[in-house]
C-alpha cells in the first residue's frame, strides 16, 4: 500500500542537498521546471524527486526491451522513473546503428524508487510504498533533508574537449544531406554532432547546479542511473498523458538573446515570422500529428499552438503544442511505438531521416535525443526530449555532448553550425573548457 506522508515546513528550513543523496544512493532522478515556467508548460511540480530503487529494469540490448518494459509497468501501479535511448528506434524500426559509442548504456532504465519527493513553494510530499521502506530508511532520508547548510569546497578538473567531426566535416555532410533533400529522399533531418572528453573528472552535481542556473529550463534534470549521469538543460517535451489526453511540444526554431531590450524583442519578432524557421517546424507538427493519429480517438488530433515563442535565458524557441485523445486501452509501450523517436530529433519522413542520421552522424546518439521521465501510479507520464545535455560514464571518465539542427532545402550550413554553435554554449561555459577550433 502506498503511504503518503506530508511535511511542512517554512522557506529556509529545508537544505535538500543532491551532493549529499548522490553520496548515499546509486539510482536518482531530480526533474526541476524552474517554478516560472509551470504556466506555460503545464508541469505538476516544482521539483521532482526520486531516490532509491525498490526495483529495477536495466536493459542493454534492443530486440524485446519495450516488451520487457510493459511487463515491468505491469507488474505492480507504482511510480517509475526512467529512460528511454533513442537507440530504441532498432526494435520499433528495421534499422541498426554502428558508430561510436563512448558512453556504453543500456537502451533503457527503469526504477521504482524508495522515495518519491514532490516540492512545490513551501511544502514538501514525501510518497513511499511503506510495504518496502523501513523506518531506517526514511530517517535517514529525513536527516539528509534537513542537515546543516554548511558547503564544502567543490571543483571539477580541467580537461580537453574533442570534436568528433571537423567543422569542414560537418559543412560537406550538411550539402550532402541538402543533396538527399533535392531528390526527394526526405523533406528534413535532425543532424547532430557530438563533443566529448576521455579523461573528465568532473562533480557532476556542481556542473548540475551550475547548467541548471544558467539555463533554468522546464525540463532539467539530473539523473543518476548508477555509474551513468545525466545533466540536462532540456527546453522540451517529448509527451505527456494526463487521462486520456497525450500532448507533445516539438521545437524548431532557434534564435539568440541579446541584453538590449528592444533588439531582443526584435529578435523574437523575427524568429516567429522567419519562413524557413516556420516550415522547419510546421514538417515537424505534420509529423506529430500523424504520429498521435496512430493513437487517437477519430478527429480528436490538434495543433493547440502553433509557432509559439518561448524565451529561455540563452535562446528564444520556436514550440508547437499537438494533442489528441487517446484511445481506450492503450498502454505505454503502445505509445512510444507510435511515436518515438520524437519527430523534432529526427526528421520527415521519420525512417528515411533515421537512416541518414545513421549515415552522415560519426556517433551513437544512445541516451541522446532519447527521453527521460516519469510515470504516475495512475498510468499518467511526462517525458522530455534528452537535448542540451551532458551525459557522463564515471566509471571510464567519458564525457559526451550533442547538439544539433534541423536540415531543410533552404538550410545554410555555416548557419547551421552557429546555431549548433549556440546550442553547445552553455555546456562549454559550465565545464569551463574552450570549444574545439
Amino acid at each position: 500500500m502506498l503511504q503518503k506522508t506530508t511535511i511542512s515546513f517554512q522557506l529556509g528550513e529545508l537544505n535538500l542537498s543532491i551532493e549529499a543523496l548522490n553520496k548515499l544512493y546509486d539510482t536518482i532522478c531530480v526533474f526541476d521546471s524552474n517554478k516560472k515556467f509551470n504556466s506555460s508548460q503545464n508541469i505538476r511540480y516544482s521539483q521532482l524527486i526520486a531516490i532509491g530503487a525498490i526495483r529495477d529494469l536495466v536493459v542493454f540490448e534492443h530486440g524485446n526491451a519495450l516488451v520487457q518494459l510493459q511487463q515491468f509497468i505491469n507488474q505492480k501501479a507504482s511510480w517509475l522513473f526512467g529512460y528511454l535511448s533513442y537507440d530504441l528506434k532498432n526494435e520499433i524500426e528495421h534499422l541498426s546503428s554502428t558508430n561510436t559509442d563512448g558512453l556504453n548504456m543500456p537502451v533503457l532504465h527503469f526504477f521504482e524508487p524508495m522515495f518519491v519527493l514532490e516540492i512545490n513553494e513551501n511544502e514538501i510530499v514525501i510518497q513511499f510504498d511503506d510495504e518496502c521502506v523501513n523506518e531506517k530508511d526514511l530517517q535517514m532520508l529525513k536527516a539528509e533533508l534537513f542537515q546543516s547548510s554548511a558547503e564544502e569546497e567543490r571543483t571539477s578538473e580541467s580537461f580537453e574537449i574533442i570534436s568528433r567531426i571537423e567543422k569542414n566535416s560537418y559543412l560537406n555532410a550538411v550539402k550532402e544531406l541538402k543533396n538527399h533533400i533535392q531528390l526527394g529522399d526526405i523533406y528534413e533531418v535532425n543532424f547532430c554532432q557530438e563533443f566529448f572528453a576521455e579523461k573528465a573528472k568532473i562533480d557532476p552535481v556542481l556542473i548540475y547546479e551550475k547548467l541548471n542556473r544558467i539555463s533554468a529550463a522546464p525540463f532539467a534534470s539530473f539523473c543518476k542511473f548508477n555509474k551513468h549521469y545525466l545533466i540536462s538543460a532540456s527546453p522540451e517535451r517529448y509527451i505527456k498523458k494526463a487521462g486520456n489526453q497525450l500532448v507533445s511540444q516539438p521545437i524548431k526554431g532557434t534564435a539568440k538573446r541579446s541584453e538590449n531590450l528592444l533588439e531582443d524583442e526584435q529578435i523574437k519578432n523575427e524568429l516567429r515570422n522567419n519562413p524557413k524557421e516556420q516550415n522547419e517546424n510546421v514538417m515537424i507538427v505534420d509529423l506529430v500529428r500523424n504520429d498521435l493519429s496512430k493513437l487517437a480517438t477519430r478527429g480528436s488530433v490538434k495543433v493547440d499552438e502553433l509557432f509559439g515563442v518561448y524565451s529561455f535565458k540563452q535562446v528564444h524557441q520556436l514550440i508547437s503544442t499537438v494533442s489528441c485523445n487517446l484511445k481506450e486501452n492503450t498502454s505505454f509501450t503502445d505509445i512510444i511505438k507510435a511515436t518515438f523517436p520524437m519527430g523534432s530529433m529526427t526528421g520527415a519522413p521519420k525512417v528515411s531521416a533515421m537512416k541518414l542520421i545513421e549515415k552522415y552522424e560519426s556517433t551513437k546518439r544512445g541516451l541522446y535525443s532519447g527521453s527521460v521521465g516519469y510515470i504516475m501510479p495512475n498510468g499518467d507520464f511526462d517525458f522530455n526530449v534528452v537535448i542540451r545535455s551532458i551525459i557522463y560514464n564515471s566509471e571510464t571518465s567519458f564525457l559526451s555532448f550533442m547538439v544539433g539542427s534541423a536540415i531543410t532545402a533552404k538550410a545554410d550550413a555555416e548557419m547551421e553550425y552557429v546555431e549548433c554553435m549556440l546550442k553547445a554554449k552553455a555546456m562549454f561555459e559550465v565545464l569551463q573548457t574552450n570549444k574545439p577550433n
